[in-house]
């Protein structure tokens, strides 16, 4: 009906000045004929051009008061001629209309506020407030002063109006023609083809949006990690077992059993199966002897080691279990130096907060090698972390069970213009590699430093459930951008 009324008008009129006066006439929603003129439009029936206007739009306040009547108005209608207490009047009417009808009735001269009650100083009084509003309901023109006025009260907001002024477009006709966008095989046959009018390609229109998927920010930086280390001449250690016996995660780490860590406060143990079956036991008695006794030029922990904490299950809390069985395995075949990484989840029995969460990723990176010192782990780290494309590296020593020396890694954060934790590192205790049948002069130089803390920086994200956990933003995922860092 719209196009029919837009086109048929032109035939015989040069133009539509107002679309909004042209719907109204003709009993049409202009919404619907807004959209009318702009397909019209589009294939150049017609020509359109924007008309703006600032109109007055009532409030939720001001459509109220044009319902019931401004609060000044309910007030006089709420004092009875021998005039009425305060307390009682604000009953009646509610604390809100009380307060605003109070000042607006005084402003007007139509009240005498008495010591005792309230009274009428006028009769009659006229809705003033209330008639305008109705006036800008119904579309019509009110004077500048009542827009003032009504503005300060807060009863009316300004809003813009939006149509359009349309004449005869270059390829303007009295009723718009059928296109197709198909060539059927009954249109060859019917020989309507030859008649057929065919819809326009628009070849810089886009098409739909595809569904596919998005890698996410842990997955990107993971992947360029994995390409350093691939890089940099390691082999990447297999890291698909979530469950680990506390022997493989803590005792031939050289970590004793009294070991904080190894309480249920830190560490999540498994009910079923809760205990292990399978260890070599040449290497458990070694490690038994070595904790109870030392050895290698260790005093050992000198306490009763128990092979039922050896045997408990549990969710490893590090990869570096994952690091002793590689040894282990290393240890009984000719040896050969190996350069080793893994980057894999491991789980915590932690408070959950911006910072920390019960399970993360580890990366872990390890070189074993004959005659290996700590200046050539500092010089490995350096390498390493120059990739990430930290070049100023700081080392504080630190202590952990089964490294020494050991060393906490920070670098220089431009952004935060502060020192920042990544890292922690060390060398591999003999008490540590010997049970294990490495030669004395081997050594291993090993770091780790968690996935989740570089991508948040990388990604000015500071909250960690908002990158990992079932919180995450979806949309976080789809935008995030492509992470590249400094590969060499």
């Amino acid at each position: 009906m719209a196009e029919e009324a837009v086109l048929g008008y032109l035939e015989n009129n040069y133009e539509i000045r107002d679309s909004g006066e042209f719907a109204a006439e003709r009993g049409v929603d202009h919404n619907e004929m807004v959209n009318v003129i702009k397909s019209l439009h589009g294939f150049r029936y017609v020509d359109a051009e924007d008309i703006k206007r600032e109109t007055w739009v009532l409030t939720d306040e001001g459509n109220i008061y044009a319902n019931v009547g401004s609060p000044e108005v309910q007030l006089m209608l709420a004092i009875p001629p021998e005039g009425i207490s305060r307390d009682e009047l604000q009953k009646k009417l509610g604390p809100t209309v009380f307060k605003i009808g109070c000042a607006q009735a005084a402003k007007n001269k139509w009240l005498e506020m008495g010591k005792q009650l309230i009274s009428r100083k006028v009769e009659h009084v006229e809705d003033r407030v209330k008639d305008l509003l109705l006036q800008i309901q119904q579309g019509q023109g009110i004077g500048l002063d009542d827009i003032k006025a009504l503005k300060a009260r807060k009863l009316i907001v300004p809003q813009t109006w939006k149509g359009y002024s349309v004449k005869k477009g270059p390829s303007y006709a009295p009723k718009r023609k059928k296109v197709v966008t198909d060539l059927t095989r009954d249109n060859f046959q019917s020989g309507e083809w030859k008649e057929l009018e065919f819809k326009e390609y628009n070849y810089s229109a886009k098409g739909q949006p595809l569904e596919g998927g998005h890698l996410h920010p842990l997955l990107k930086v993971r992947c360029q990690i994995k390409q350093i280390f691939l890089c940099m001449g390691f082999e990447e250690m297999p890291t698909n077992n979530y469950v680990e016996s506390s022997f493989w995660n803590f005792d031939s780490l050289f970590q004793p059993q009294q070991h904080p860590a190894r309480d249920s406060h830190d560490t999540f143990f498994l009910d079923a199966p809760s205990t292990t079956k399978e260890l070599p036991e040449d290497y458990v008695n070694r490690v038994k002897q070595i904790h109870e006794s030392g050895g290698y030029e260790s005093r050992g922990y000198a306490y009763d080691w128990k092979r039922e904490e050896a045997n408990k299950n549990l969710l490893r809390t590090h990869t570096t279990a994952v690091s002793s069985r590689m040894l282990y395995q290393l240890a009984q075949k000719s040896f050969s130096p190996k350069k080793y990484f893994s980057i894999d989840r491991v789980f915590r029995n932690e408070a959950v907060d911006r910072t920390h969460l019960a399970e993360f990723h580890q990366i872990e990176g390890l070189v074993c090698d004959r005659g290996l010192t700590l200046c050539d782990l500092i010089g490995v780290l350096h390498d390493f972390f120059s990739r990430l494309g930290m070049t100023k590296l700081k080392f504080k020593p630190a202590y952990n069970p089964y490294t020494e020396p050991s060393m906490e890694i920070f670098s220089y954060h431009e952004g935060f213009k502060k020192w920042v934790e990544v890292g922690n590192s060390g060398m591999f205790r003999p008490e540590m590699l010997r049970p294990m049948g490495l030669p004395e002069d081997v050594q291993v130089i090993a770091w780790g430093l968690s996935l989740e803390r570089p991508t948040m920086i990388m990604y000015g994200i500071d909250n960690i459930r908002d990158l990992f956990g079932h919180k995450v933003d979806l949309g976080l995922i789809k935008k995030n951008p492509i992470c590249r860092l400094g590969i060499e």
